[in-house]
């Protein structure tokens, strides 16, 4: 996978710091005001920083946002990054300044003075995040292999700025995991390779568990194996357990793994269909969730299961009209085979129930594109049948500050699935297209079970980079489900 980027924590040194090649970076407050660290930094370059910030230039600058001077005078670095941030700046702002800490610091290494701030560890986390780069298919230019770049960051008390950053380290792993998946081709990418990365982490502790198309058919999972029956790709179920809780009942997260979405006969328009290596992106973020929790030891019990399918039009695929009974018993008539992530989160979603009786529910799927349409790519759309539950994601998710919006439920849009011939339709029809698909997957929850859906189909891969990702898969969920679990499912020890 993708490494993130080094990042070690030491104490303030000026010797190293005036002979540290590549870039430094400081931060200065919204009003010019500097901590002790940061006048020494402005004595070292001749009063270059305090200038900046009695500058019109630095007025306009936004908080979080960085300037750049260039061959400053008293140091050997190349240019020192003048980041605007004030002593009391909330989280989001933090990872913020990393970011823009990220984009300044080009392709060499990264000296930064934090002297005592209190969100070290959350610029840190923003950094790391943002310096993410997908170039695992690109032909290397150098010949000769360049050691990746490091970031330094000269701290008081490192050791204790360190031990914030850990379980931030172990996230942003997990989101690379997630963005590396869902960036990957379909062909590499297929549901074999994705079932072996995730039999991979049961190195980190995690227990795996593959379920291949004969035991599937043997559960009776026809919903899920009727979308992958025209791939010459095998259809599978992984399972992922972490069981850092005790005895608690676990929590359960269930994505759509669709590795290729051509929608099948309803095949879709050739425009764009190449953007459907990111079906999978509800899977995707279940399996960065599970490494963040595995490797900072979450004391929480969780469980993710994913469904890998590949949906293909062929002699044997799945047709309109087809009707097909799902692992709960319930007939389902297809009338679009490209409203497939239904059909295929269906069965797990019963699996999951019938197995394991979690705690609570969370399904997350690339599942409408009428939710880009409702919310852009600025929000994903919750859909809940437990206001409780959905206040904990919600919550969470506004702290992380990944865009999340509920939208509603009720029996008016269910009519919309009634069927002539079977239990139910796949699809509502063109209107209110994403709460007619989280009623469809309702209808697969057990009576008092706590449901959140998630559709992440504008906010798991964009167009143009975000705050904290380049343009391409966002990894977005990950933090705000980690950040749900460690402040609802974790045990609290005495």
């Amino acid at each position: 996978m993708t490494e993130p980027l080094r990042i070690t924590f030491d104490e303030p040194d000026f010797d190293r710091l005036a002979a540290a090649e590549g870039r430094v970076a400081v931060l200065l407050a919204s009003d010019g005001a500097m901590d002790r660290l940061t006048r020494r930094v402005n004595r070292l370059t001749r009063g270059a920083l305090a200038k900046l910030g009695e500058s019109a230039l630095w007025e306009k600058t936004e908080t979080g946002g960085a300037q750049v001077l260039s061959m400053p005078a008293g140091l050997a670095a190349e240019a020192v990054v003048v980041v605007k941030l004030d002593r009391r700046a909330t989280p989001a702002q933090a990872r913020k300044a990393g970011a823009s800490l990220a984009k300044a610091m080009g392709k060499g290494n990264l000296t930064v003075v934090l002297a005592s701030h209190a969100k070290a560890a959350e610029i840190a986390h923003g950094l790391a995040l943002r310096a993410y780069d997908f170039d695992t298919h690109k032909t290397p230019k150098d010949e000769e292999e360049k050691p990746a770049p490091r970031v330094e960051v000269m701290v008081t008390k490192p050791e204790s700025v360190a031990a914030d950053a850990g379980p931030m380290a172990a996230v942003t792993e997990g989101v690379f995991f997630t963005r590396d998946l869902v960036n990957e081709p379909a062909n590499v990418l297929t549901t074999e390779d994705f079932a072996a990365r995730l039999a991979a982490m049961g190195e980190l502790g995690l227990d795996v568990e593959i379920l291949d198309e004969p035991e599937l058919e043997k559960l009776g999972m026809r919903t899920l194996l009727a979308v992958g029956q025209g791939s010459v790709t095998p259809s599978k179920v992984v399972i992922m357990r972490w069981s850092g809780g005790g005895e608690e009942p676990p929590l359960a997260l269930v994505g759509k793994g669709v590795v290729f979405d051509t929608g099948g006969i309803s095949l879709k328009p050739a425009a764009g269909m190449e953007d459907m290596t990111m079906d999978m992106g509800g899977a995707g973020t279940v399996a960065g969730v599970m490494r963040a929790l595995a490797l900072r030891k979450a004391k929480a019990n969780v469980v993710g299961l994913v469904g890998l399918v590949e949906n293909m039009p062929a002699g044997n695929a799945q047709r309109p009209g087809d009707v097909v009974k799902s692992m709960k018993g319930d007939t389902v008539e297809v009338i679009n085979t490209d409203a497939e992530g239904r059909l295929v989160l269906a069965d797990v979603l019963w699996y999951a129930q019938d197995r394991f009786s979690p705690t609570g529910i969370v399904d997350l799927a690339t599942l409408t594109g009428a939710v880009i349409i409702a919310l852009g790519h600025e929000n994903a759309g919750v859909f809940s049948n437990d206001d409780d539950f959905a206040k904990q994601f919600l919550k969470a998710a506004e702290d992380e500050n990944e865009g999340a919006w509920r939208l509603p439920l009720g029996p008016a849009y269910d009519k919309k699935l009634k069927s002539r011939i079977a239990d139910m339709k796949n699809v509502g029809g063109r209107d209110a297209g994403s709460i007619t698909a989280a009623q469809f997957l309702q209808r697969f929850i057990k009576e008092g079970v706590p449901w959140i859906h998630l559709d992440i189909a504008g906010t798991a891969s964009v167009k143009s980079a975000t705050e904290l990702a380049p343009a391409g898969a966002t990894g977005w969920g990950v933090r705000a489900l980690d950040r749900m679990i460690r402040d609802n499912y974790e045990v609290v020890e005495d």
